[in-house]
């Protein structure tokens, strides 16, 4: 409970100022793990009603749980620790944050730069641990003004002269205030235009507990400067004019990034193919959604048929591309030219980045959209639709005689889920299934594909969910449920939250890979085999459990999976880990 009758502050004038900044950049939600370091900060932000607080002991998951927030709200998300190797855990959040340009900002308590490296415990060099992995960050300045006493008596601090007086120690915290409130005003700033990770390191002495009445109003504030325009030379528009065979390729977008309207004038231009992945958030009858469905039975065919596909402008938007068949293809038969409309940043994915388009997608292709006069005759949609969805029927026939496997649970699990649901979807076989079937045009669909790790999918799932309107699903892998197990440590579970585990007792993607299966060495580094499941795991934190092990039960289950519960409910599907990865295989052989 926050004191609400009368507000407090923390003493220390860095750690109140830091608190008050995140009130001025209307970053509310703050993920706390315990610690006694970061004491006057967890003080700052949980005696003050403007924040929306959270306790999550493990460091790892907080960090996933903070970004699954952030991933929601689209602004920045600050997480606080303690000194020392807590800081370390934030790394695999940080990065995944920094390479889905998802806003997160990290506190970190320290102690004074003369304490570090003396010998004492959690004192580790926290300054730039996260470099290269950040939009900014700042090793904010100890005052002078708190515990004045330590700070001259000990006899390896530089920050002001052992003999100083109260008129200087005066003159020097009110530099370094101001110092102070410039760096957090330029990190916070980066974090909000840039969409990113920051870092702000806080070093602070003790006495950590004291607080105060007296509340220290920022006077260093500015906002980010947001009028940058970018308009796209008129070379363009006449290259996207002229060319008869356009692919655009879409990789990870927040929902409603593209408005129907612009859907609508990609799929009646004839010289567009539009290709699209789960997480990509946008559907249409005329698009293709399952890639691999298209490249896979045509990567063995002759010439002609690879040279139809191959398009004179490829034009990519969004995060990641999940599809290793797509990008395998593109490098092999490259445009004429590749361009990639990011505000921020263009990765060179195919090797042949011509053009990096530095504007929001939708304000893009309304651009173009206004400035197409006639679209260019082709029948370059008409053919690759037509082929794709040949194959998507030979690969229907197919499903109709599978066993019980992976791809069977998805194909069953894909019919059931409900609308209006967020689906969070793990990493490795996990995303790859789910990219074979449709979804309802109401799912929103989410995923770290930013580094691609299976370490916080949970966490993330929880976070996310926690401020979603709608009920979460959280398709996941039995190594990245495991590994994340401490994500399931938290009080902040909804009874609408549904998690399903496809177990196939290993690493199953392994033995889709190129490998010397089922040898001793391969069983135990690769496809690491375990007989593990989660029943008991469940039963320690109150979550409803079911075990499947047929199509037939799971099915039967699934028809009352989503209704309303009071609490969580978690599905673990077993399914045959020697055959998973052959039925894969065939299902792309009976497509050619």
């Amino acid at each position: 409970m926050k004191d609400i009758t009368k507000q407090l502050y923390s003493e220390i004038p860095l750690a109140q100022t830091v608190v008050n900044f995140c009130v001025l950049k209307k970053i509310q939600h703050i993920v706390i793990s315990p610690g006694s370091r970061n004491a006057p900060l967890t003080q700052g932000f949980t005696r003050n009603n403007y924040f929306r607080t959270y306790s999550i002991v493990d460091e790892r998951s907080a960090a996933f749980f903070a970004l699954g927030l952030a991933q929601q709200l689209g602004h920045p998300v600050a997480v606080v620790c303690t000194s020392g190797s807590a800081l370390l855990n934030y790394y695999p959040a940080v990065s995944e944050a920094f390479y889905s340009d998802i806003p997160l900002v990290v506190i970190s308590a320290d102690r004074l730069p003369h304490q570090i490296d003396i010998g004492d415990g959690q004192t580790i060099r926290q300054p730039e641990v996260f470099e290269p992995h950040l939009e900014a960050s700042a090793y904010l300045i100890p005052d002078v003004s708190h515990a004045t006493d330590t700070l001259l008596q000990n006899p390896m601090q530089k920050l002001v002269s052992k003999n100083a007086t109260q008129s200087d120690l005066k003159i020097k915290q009110e530099e370094i205030q101001i110092t102070n409130e410039k760096l957090l005003n330029e990190v916070l700033n980066n974090s909000i235009s840039n969409s990113g990770p920051v870092h702000l390191n806080v070093p602070l002495e003790e006495p950590l507990y004291g607080t105060t009445d007296i509340e220290i109003v920022p006077k260093n504030i500015s906002s980010f400067d947001s009028t940058k325009i970018f308009k796209p030379p008129t070379v363009l528009v006449d290259t996207w004019n002229s060319s008869k065979k356009k692919i655009i390729l879409v990789g990870v977008l927040a929902p409603n990034s593209i408005s129907d309207e612009i859907q609508q004038y990609w799929a009646n231009d004839s010289s567009i193919v539009v290709l699209t992945e789960k997480t990509s958030n946008l559907k249409h009858p005329n698009f293709i959604d399952a890639i691999d469905s298209l490249i896979a039975p045509i990567e063995n065919k002759n010439d002609d048929i690879l040279e139809q596909l191959q398009p004179d402008l490829l034009v990519s938007i969004g995060g990641m591309i999940v599809s290793k068949k797509i990008k395998n293809y593109i490098r092999k038969h490259p445009p004429k030219q590749h361009w990639h409309i990011h505000p921020k940043k263009a990765y060179n994915t195919f090797y042949v980045l011509t053009d990096h388009i530095k504007m929001n997608p939708q304000r893009f292709f309304e651009y173009l959209q206004n400035n197409t006069i006639n679209f260019a005759e082709s029948s370059y949609a008409k053919n690759v639709l037509s082929l794709y969805k040949q194959n998507q029927l030979k690969g229907s026939d197919y499903l109709k005689q599978i066993s019980f496997s992976d791809l069977k649970a998805f194909e069953i699990i894909f019919k059931y889920i409900p609308d209006l649901i967020q689906l969070q979807l793990a990493n490795s076989s996990t995303i790859r299934y789910a990219q074979l079937f449709d979804l309802p045009k109401t799912v929103s669909v989410f995923c770290n594909r930013g580094t691609s790790g299976i370490d916080g999918s949970s966490s993330t799932a929880i976070g996310a969910a926690y401020l979603s309107n709608n009920p979460t699903l959280l398709i996941t892998g039995d190594l990245s449920f495991f590994y994340d197990i401490n994500a399931l440590w938290n009080n902040y579970w909804k009874p609408d939250f549904r998690v399903i585990i496809i177990n196939n007792q290993g690493g199953g993607i392994f033995r889709i890979l190129p490998g010397q299966k089922d040898t001793p060495i391969y069983d135990q580094y690769y496809e690491t085999i375990h007989h593990r499941n989660a029943k008991y795991l469940c039963k320690s934190y109150n979550l409803d459990y079911t075990s499947i092990h047929s199509g037939r039960r799971l099915k039967r289950n699934l028809k009352s999976f989503f209704k309303t519960s009071n609490k969580p409910r978690v599905m673990e599907i077993f399914t045959p880990r020697k055959s998973n990865d052959q039925i894969l295989l065939n299902y792309f052989k009976a497509m050619y």
